[in-house]
């Protein structure tokens, strides 16, 4: 993209980030939840980029003011000076090109909201249940490194330990953006606890990334529910096995089950059941619209691209490999232990390329 392209874009979005200020300024905008969150989060965004953007504005004006002071100026020392202050800016603009390229990428579709992660066992049995327990554990540590919010929703524990299902939310700054990428089919080789052979074995489980959904974005009519009440399972003091606290919802249309036990308060596990089903709901009918847009066939609605498998953990030669990027690393142990880092920036990156070959 050319500089001068490059600065009327950036010039745009500079624009209309005072824009998103002074509507959220106006006291009838809080009259419209929707819209407010919408350029809430369109706001945050933005910000996030603004002082660069000036910066490099600046820049770019300076540059120019610099050129027409040299086609004016008559002094031979003065247009010297010039000509080497030009070269400099211009230096600078092409240093920067590149990052200030990559703000004026859109913000992704669900930027700024919080999420729910799934995780379900799959093929493999009482193994799959232990990789199942493991990614929970490899995100939940990531998250306590980074200062994010977790809270548990629902699991499914076996006897091993393992979690035939395990979701939990996550809440706090960029988390979709870090995390978007990680809805698929994770595999898992090594040589499970059960096999006294020593043999080798591939089980997986699967990861679903859903975006927390206000709830004037998704209706949901009390009449489609069926809500059952039963007792919580899982550690948690004596209360556990007594207070009839965990809630089931059936949602009737869709089909969609989910449970919620927060092993003390019955309201708390309804509210926090359907935050889960407004975002199960919501990434269903998203699934539907871009089924008809692709011309797919309903029944693959279902599994959608989580039927990719897109990681492989290989446990005895410690190496993990993300096969929609080629990335492959020896750094398995401490992967496992919340260091996704360098492993999610690389996706980052991967899919900024993606996106910055739309815009050029």
């Amino acid at each position: 993209m050319k500089i001068q392209s490059l600065i009327e874009k950036l010039e745009q979005k500079q624009d209309y980030f005072l824009e998103l200020e002074e509507k959220l300024a106006d006291p009838s905008i809080l009259q419209e939840p929707f819209l407010f969150q919408k350029f809430s989060r369109e706001h945050a965004h933005l910000s996030r980029y603004s002082q660069k953007t000036k910066g490099y504005l600046k820049i770019y004006h300076l540059f120019q003011d610099t050129q027409e002071l040299l086609a004016e100026e008559n002094d031979p020392e003065i247009r010297e000076v010039a000509k080497e202050e030009i070269q400099l800016l211009e230096e600078q603009l092409e240093e920067q090109k590149r990052e200030m390229t990559l703000l004026l990428l859109p913000a992704l579709p669900h930027e700024g909201r919080n999420l729910f992660i799934e995780i379900r066992a799959g093929t493999g049995g009482e193994e799959a249940a232990l990789f199942a327990s493991l990614l929970g554990r490899m995100y939940l540590r990531f998250a306590e490194r980074n200062e994010l919010r977790t809270e548990m929703i629902h699991t499914n524990s076996t006897g091993l330990g393992g979690y035939k299902e395990m979701i939990f939310s996550i809440h706090g700054k960029n988390v979709y953006s870090l995390f978007h990428q990680e809805a698929g089919i994770h595999r898992v080789q090594r040589i499970p606890v059960t096999e006294s052979g020593g043999r080798i074995h591939t089980s997986a489980a699967t990861v679903a990334v859903l975006p927390e959904r206000e709830e004037n974005e998704i209706e949901i009519d009390e009449k489609d529910l069926q809500i059952d009440v039963f007792r919580a399972s899982g550690a948690g003091g004596q209360h556990v096995n007594k207070t009839e606290s965990a809630i089931r919802l059936t949602h009737s249309p869709s089909g969609i089950v989910v449970s919620c036990q927060d092993e003390r308060s019955q309201h708390k596990n309804k509210a926090r059941a359907m935050n889960v089903l407004r975002s199960r709901l919501a990434d269903l009918r998203e699934k539907e619209t871009h089924a008809e847009e692709s011309g797919l066939k309903r029944e693959q609605i279902k599994s959608g691209d989580r039927s990719e498998r897109i990681r492989t953990y290989n446990f005895p030669q410690g190496r993990v490999t993300d096969h929609r990027i080629g990335y492959t690393a020896y750094n398995l142990e401490a992967l496992m232990d919340g260091e996704m880092d360098e492993l999610l920036e690389k996706l980052i990156q991967s899919e900024n390329e993606l996106r910055l070959r739309e815009i050029d």
